[in-house]
């Protein structure tokens, strides 16, 4: 049914989203005033994109697996994309990528330290309101069990019901 063809396919929303996109930001650059329009695509030129585009990545893809291959390793990093940028002679795309990478890293850095943070902060108050939760030294957990008003638990975890049925 679906070929190999299909799947390489670009998605075309995101592929409409990114030109209208840059056309916008165009027209808002060379615009003397704030009278820009929206600027119409049909759909040929979206596929015609959407196929550069696709071209385009085989080209860095492939050049950046031939820079990896010649330094003995299996898996592209990003030094190997930028590195491919400048051998296809793309250098203007090198700095704003490197900028762009630097940001995520530095986003990522923090997501990171946040997880940690909070599961750090998870294990060192294991008992908060109402919450009867024992943690033994083996780091097994006993009674993790919510008390409310009508049902207690005794300091061994095991509940005990003061409500009569």
């Amino acid at each position: 049914m679906g070929g190999p063809a299909e799947s390489e396919e670009l998605p075309q929303a995101n592929v409409k989203r990114t030109v209208k996109a840059k056309l916008a930001e165009l027209a808002k650059a060379y615009s003397d005033d704030e009278t820009w329009r929206d600027v119409p695509v049909n759909k040929e030129a979206l596929l015609a994109f959407a196929e550069s585009a696709k071209i385009f990545i085989h080209y860095l893809s492939a050049t950046a697996n031939d820079i990896c291959r010649e330094s003995r390793r299996q898996t592209i990093n990003a030094d190997d994309v930028l590195k491919a940028l400048e051998e296809i002679e793309f250098q203007e795309f090198v700095e704003p990528l490197k900028a762009s990478l630097e940001e995520y890293r530095k986003e990522n850095v923090s997501k990171k330290s946040d997880c940690k943070k909070k599961a750090a902060a998870t294990k060192r108050k294991p008992e908060e309101k109402g919450d009867t939760t024992k943690i033994i030294p083996n780091g097994e957990v006993v009674g993790s069990m919510v008390a409310d008003d009508e049902d207690k638990m005794d300091e061994d975890g095991i509940e005990e019901n003061s409500s009569e049925e």
